[in-house]
C-alpha cells in the first residue's frame, strides 16, 4: 500500500495526479447527471447545480475531471454540507469564509475512472457558469482557450497551480465579456 494523500506532499500529489488533457468524451455528461443526482438526494437546500468546466463544453480538449458547483442560498452555513459531501467520497481541500473545495476520484495509486471537483459556494458566486455559456457560444473563443490549455500541458503537467495560474488572464478577459453580453442571466 502507498503512501496516504494525507501525508503526501504538494510535489508528491503532483506527479501522482498529473495534469493530462484528452478530447471531450460524451459520456462526461452523463458522469456529471449521475452525480448530480446523488447531490441533490444527499444535500439540501441547494439553489443550483452545474457543470461546469471544460469538461461542461463540447467542443474542447479537457482534464478528464468533471466540475461541478454548488450553490446554496445566502444565509446558509457552509460547514452544515461538509460533513454530507464527504461521507459520498468526497475529500475537502480547501475551506474558507465562502467557499469550499472537493475532490473525489484520487486515490494512493492515481486517478479513479471518475473524478469530481465539487465546489460549495453561495448563490451568486458563480462567473464559472458566464465562461462555460461563452465558451460553448463563442467557438473561436473555445478554440483560443484550448489552444492555451494544450500549449500549457507538458509545460506544467507536474505543477497545477501554475497551469491554472497562467490560464487566468484568459479565463478572465472571456468571464468579463460574457458578464457584460449575458448581463444579469444567472
Amino acid at each position: 500500500m502507498g503512501k496516504k494523500l494525507s501525508k503526501m506532499t504538494l510535489e508528491e500529489l503532483w506527479r501522482l495526479f498529473p495534469i493530462f488533457l484528452t478530447e471531450h468524451q460524451p459520456y462526461w455528461r452523463e458522469w456529471y447527471l449521475e452525480e448530480e443526482n446523488l447531490l441533490k438526494t444527499t444535500l439540501s437546500a441547494i439553489e443550483r447545480i452545474s457543470h461546469i468546466g471544460s469538461t461542461a463544453v463540447p467542443s474542447i480538449w479537457a482534464k478528464p475531471i468533471i466540475d461541478i458547483l454548488v450553490e446554496i442560498p445566502i444565509g446558509s452555513d457552509l460547514l452544515d454540507y461538509r460533513t454530507p459531501i464527504i461521507n459520498n467520497g468526497y475529500i475537502c481541500m480547501s475551506q474558507s469564509k465562502n467557499r469550499l473545495s472537493f475532490n473525489k476520484g484520487y486515490t494512493e495509486t492515481g486517478f479513479a475512472e471518475k473524478v469530481f471537483h465539487l465546489h460549495l459556494r453561495y448563490a451568486g458566486d458563480h462567473d464559472e457558469l458566464y465562461f462555460k455559456d461563452y465558451l460553448i457560444e463563442y467557438p473561436e473563443a473555445a478554440k483560443e482557450y484550448e489552444e492555451l490549455k494544450l500549449m500549457l500541458w507538458k509545460k506544467y503537467e507536474h505543477n497545477r497551480d501554475a497551469y491554472t495560474n497562467a490560464k487566468t488572464e484568459l479565463v478572465k478577459k472571456y468571464t468579463e465579456k460574457a458578464r457584460i453580453l449575458y448581463g444579469k442571466r444567472y
